[in-house]
């Protein structure tokens, strides 16, 4: 079965956590493509795909500087993937509000103690 087109969008290109971990390292600021394979573990040539992909969803930017490209994040990509997860956070947060009530009520009870029963 083909594989499906990482390039699509911004959901794609982060299912592959290799490129997950080119944007974690991007992060701190623009890095040269040698300098992120090697701290990736991996060939200039399978980080140069990587970032081709993530460049061509919006999430990274190249520039040329002499010989070489660096590569800076552009986090605005990562717009809509934030948005989606935001549903995910209302929804825990939830949860974890029923959770301190819940621990809230067995404190209570522990307090009163079986004398108070």
């Amino acid at each position: 079965m083909a594989r499906a087109a990482t390039t699509s969008d911004a959901f794609n290109a982060i299912a592959e956590p290799q490129r997950r971990q080119i944007l974690v390292l991007l992060r701190d600021g623009e890095r040269p493509v040698t300098e992120l394979a090697q701290d990736l573990g991996m060939s200039q040539p399978q980080a140069s795909k990587h970032l081709r992909v993530l460049r061509e969803v919006g999430l990274v930017r190249v520039r040329e500087a002499g010989k070489q490209r660096l590569y800076d994040l552009d986090a605005r990509g990562l717009r809509p993937v934030h948005e989606w997860v935001g549903g995910f956070e209302r929804f825990w947060n939830a949860a974890f509000g029923r959770l301190d009530e819940y621990v809230q009520e067995l404190k209570q009870e522990r307090q009163k103690g079986p004398q108070d029963e």
